[in-house]
């Protein structure tokens, strides 16, 4: 089987080509600021990135003939885990959705493709919006806000599956607890194949992040509301985009910040050791959910190449269970894979509605 896996981020696109289970082609293309300012909103670069990955088959000599092209899930209302296809409702809503993000054109670019080759499908897999919360976990002290789930669901899963595997279990035997280290950072509670708490990583909950402010006290965010300092779309960013340690230090870029902790930058030490400390809470406070009977705790994500990171977290919670540490994300290869279990009928398709 011949699957075309197409990721779209926030600065990159990234592809890749598998036979059955071999890659043959892996990719990152980069977006500069420059590139991606010319479109009013992310549901403008279509056209542009599907071109883009287009040119990169070619440019490698990669026959543009395929079973599958299988993109990264948008953020579309809330659905259980697993293989979808593409369909008119999905793309609809990937047109219109409320969150705007680069992984909303997943679906749209893998449909355009498809639809050229005879009998390709098009899939997409485990997206963000992925809900399997049990109903205990969705409550808040405010009936007007219920939890919602927006977190890296393909990479998460694509790591319990492949922690199972090396313990020789099964995904669907063990009760793990899976922390995603990047731009945003997701604590998610797999209990025997199903997550059932897991943080809103995008906009408002957990540990802060690179990028995101995580959670916030709720009166002080009020009166920042109405203190007309702020629009809507700035005080947005100063939760998602523009907070974190881009807010307090200026920059996300770990490898820089570490740099600046060994010259003697106390400011930089403090604020990066909070976050860490964040994480281990909510860590921490995962494991109850399970009632401290933990397999193993997963750490996962660009952060998680970070010696000093996953160090300090194991200082903290490596008392709850075996830490085990997974650096960097296995999203192309989750989707190629979700994508083959598809087409082998290993895999059930679910339709959106």
């Amino acid at each position: 089987m011949k699957i075309f896996a197409i990721n779209p981020g926030s600065t990159s696109t990234k592809i890749a080509v598998y036979h059955d289970e071999t890659p043959v082609l892996v990719r990152s293309i980069r977006h500069s600021v420059e590139e991606l300012s010319r479109f009013p909103d992310v549901i403008d670069q279509f056209g542009f990135r599907r071109d883009l990955v287009l040119r990169e088959l070619e440019a490698d000599s990669i026959p543009f003939a395929f079973d599958a092209v299988v993109g990264r899930g948008g953020l579309l209302k809330p659905i259980p885990g697993g293989v979808y296809a593409v369909n008119e409702v999905m793309l609809h809503e990937a047109r219109h959705v409320a969150r705007p993000h680069a992984c909303n054109l997943g679906c749209l670019i893998a449909a355009d493709l498809a639809a050229r080759l005879p009998g390709c499908r098009a899939f997409i897999a485990d997206p963000g919006v992925v809900d399997e919360l049990d109903e205990v976990a969705r409550i808040t002290g405010s009936p007007l806000m219920p939890r919602i789930t927006i977190w890296h669901a393909l990479n998460q899963r694509a790591i319990a599956r492949r922690h199972a595997a090396a313990q020789g279990c099964r995904y669907e035997e063990m009760d793990l607890i899976v922390c995603h280290l990047g731009g945003g950072i997701s604590v998610g509670v797999h209990r025997h194949g199903r997550v059932v708490d897991v943080n809103n990583a995008l906009d408002g909950e957990g540990p802060f992040s690179p990028e995101r402010a995580g959670t916030l006290p709720a009166g002080q965010l009020i009166d920042l509301c109405y203190s007309g300092r702020f629009t809507r779309e700035e005080l947005k960013k100063r939760i998602s985009g523009h907070a974190g340690l881009a807010a307090h230090l200026g920059t996300t870029d770990v490898p820089a910040i570490e740099a600046r902790m060994a010259g003697g930058d106390a400011h930089a030490a403090l604020v990066f050791d909070a976050m860490i400390y964040q994480i281990a809470k909510s860590i921490a406070a995962a494991s109850a959910v399970l009632c401290g009977k933990v397999d193993a705790i997963l750490l996962t994500g660009g952060m998680a190449h970070s010696e000093y990171v996953t160090g300090r977290l194991k200082e903290r919670i490596s008392f709850l269970a075996p830490v085990h540490v997974y650096p960097g994300e296995d999203e192309l290869e989750a989707l190629a894979m979700n994508a083959l279990g598809a087409l082998r009928g290993e895999l059930e398709v679910q339709e959106y509605r």
